[in-house]
């Protein structure tokens, strides 16, 4: 494998940057791959549910699709819990920092605060407050963000839904994820 000939960036050519954009555009091809890789490896994540990690999120994108939603509210609800195997603290920003480049800046925002909205359907019961979500009232996606968190996520640990398979959103992620990144200049949902 051809590799560039420096050891501090400062000292790279632009041979050497060229060859690491083609190397790089070249590998994001595989991110689909390795986003549905990630999602499989959720079935073995931590539970306590009554349905594991995976599941909840066939469910939630399951919901979606079956409410007709664009592609990309489809796909953001099935990463939506991405995160929870290297951040379960922050969750909701590394799945919000992954999608960020294919869908639209309302989509981001909801995945990225779904979280803190979350927290209304446990935090009385975790000696949390359960209006957190409160602090982003004056935000024009708030009540989306709430919408998303009833309808595609505190529901979704229904041992008894019937959930498509993570192959059947395959194309979809496929769609999302090898699309010209925009950084939320997508259209509204």
């Amino acid at each position: 494998m051809e590799t560039v000939s420096f050891t501090r960036m400062q000292d790279g050519t632009s041979q050497d940057y060229e060859l690491l954009e083609t190397l790089e555009v070249e590998y994001a091809k595989g991110l689909p791959v390795r986003i549905e890789s990630a999602l499989a490896n959720l079935a073995n994540s931590f539970s306590g549910y009554q349905v594991n990690r995976l599941e909840h999120s066939l469910q939630s994108a399951t919901r979606a699709y079956r409410d007709n939603r664009s592609v990309d509210y489809v796909v953001a609800a099935l990463i939506h819990d991405i995160g929870d195997e290297l951040a379960p603290f922050s969750h909701s920003e590394m799945a919000a920092s992954i999608i960020r480049p294919y869908v639209s800046e309302k989509l981001y925002w909801i995945i990225k605060t779904h979280g803190v909205f979350q927290m209304y359907y446990y935090g009385d019961q975790c000696g949390m407050d359960k209006n957190t979500r409160e602090r982003f009232r004056s935000n024009p996606w708030f009540d989306e963000a709430v919408e998303f968190c009833e309808k595609y996520d505190e529901n979704c640990f229904d041992p008894n839904y019937e959930s498509e398979s993570l192959d059947y959103f395959r194309p979809m992620l496929e769609e999302v994820f090898t699309r010209e990144p925009t950084f939320g200049e997508r259209g509204s949902e």
